[in-house]
């Protein structure tokens, strides 16, 4: 996949022309998934490039920074995700207070007509996007009109055929609340963060036997919430570990007052991960966080956990990663039953 930063260094696209897709894509989950792979269908078939338009941050965090969603995945993650859908071309948009006052129409011309030859343009059917979000499938369809490209404002798949539509918004709200297994489900593969091992008090290995790779994850990115999970810890080296994953505040030793922290004890693992950076998957929410009157009786429960991670990631015989299908995806134009669902972007 290219990926292009600057529409005005870009290679040229092809003389047939582009099939676009507009949006956040944060996540890039089975909802996604369904609308890029049909565009990326029709795209071969009309002799097109498939182009995702995208944004290398989420745009309410320049428009609306006190309503700035956490992400389900960091730029680099989102990139490797949609190259595996197979979308030929990503344009990467810097969103910027110039680039939030830029009118649809604007946008239209710059990107899709003069950058991009747009040729069919694919977004969510309440799509709105220009300076004030005045900009929507409307306008889009007027404008195709003259510029020669159609417009396509499609209904974004279910998981279930009368059920609410995937969406970012539904699975961040899973996250938080550590239903990582269901958000899973919706993602197509466990919900995953990246960070850097540092330092933590030193308490796990000495005091407790179990040493843990405390991660700096990015603020900007979404945390489970608090709890203890099974999950996979990947190194640079792309070597996996079977890992019991904590996400707390360690309230046997700090209360209420302590700071939130990832903490990841690898299953089988002796060596030194300090500075590593490290790709954690959250696979099943094991139980809640809890304070113990001692630190045997911790001990004992830790004992626990890694015996019940262990079980749940054996359970799973390397199934964690694998997209899954389970989704009831419309033919555009036709929306299933349970509602209207939200646009792709910036969702």
């Amino acid at each position: 996949m290219e990926v292009v930063t600057e529409l005005s260094e870009q290679s040229s696209p092809p003389t047939t022309g582009s099939a676009v897709t507009i949006g956040a894509y944060d996540g890039v989950h089975l909802g996604h998934r369904t609308v890029l792979t049909d565009l990326c269908r029709r795209a071969a078939e009309a002799g097109l490039s498939s182009v995702v338009v995208t944004f290398d941050r989420h745009p309410a965090s320049v428009v609306h920074p006190e309503r700035t969603p956490k992400l389900l995945c960091d730029l680099d993650q989102k990139l490797e995700l949609l190259a595996e859908v197979g979308v030929d071309r990503t344009v990467l948009i810097h969103f910027d207070d110039v680039r939030a006052a830029e009118t649809a129409e604007a946008f239209v011309l710059e990107t899709l007509v003069d950058a991009l030859a747009t040729r069919l343009v694919v977004v969510g059917e309440d799509f709105h996007f220009g300076h004030g979000r005045k900009g929507n499938v409307e306008l889009l369809v007027e404008m195709g009109r003259v510029y020669g490209f159609t417009v396509d404002g499609v209904h974004l798949a279910s998981d279930t055929p009368s059920g609410p539509p995937i969406s970012s918004t539904r699975i961040r709200g899973l996250v938080a609340d550590g239903a990582v297994e269901e958000a899973a489900r919706l993602l197509g593969r466990p919900h995953r963060v990246r960070g850097t091992v540092v330092a933590g008090d030193g308490r796990g290995g000495s005091e407790l036997g179990f040493p843990t790779a405390n991660l700096a994850i990015p603020a900007e990115l979404a945390v489970p919430g608090v709890g203890i999970y099974a999950g996979w810890y990947e190194r640079p080296s792309g070597d996996r570990h079977r890992a019991a994953v904590s996400v707390g505040r360690r309230p046997t030793f700090y209360g209420d007052e302590g700071a939130l922290l990832v903490e990841a004890y690898l299953l089988d693992f002796d060596g030194d991960l300090y500075g590593e950076d490290a790709r954690l998957s959250f696979v099943r929410r094991l139980r809640d966080e809890a304070a113990f009157s001692s630190v045997d009786e911790l001990v004992d429960q830790m004992h626990r956990d890694v015996a019940d991670a262990r079980r749940a990631l054996d359970d799973l015989d390397g199934r964690d990663d694998r997209p899954s299908s389970g989704v009831s995806t419309p033919q555009p134009g036709v929306p299933p039953s349970g509602g209207t669902p939200p646009g792709i972007g910036p969702d």
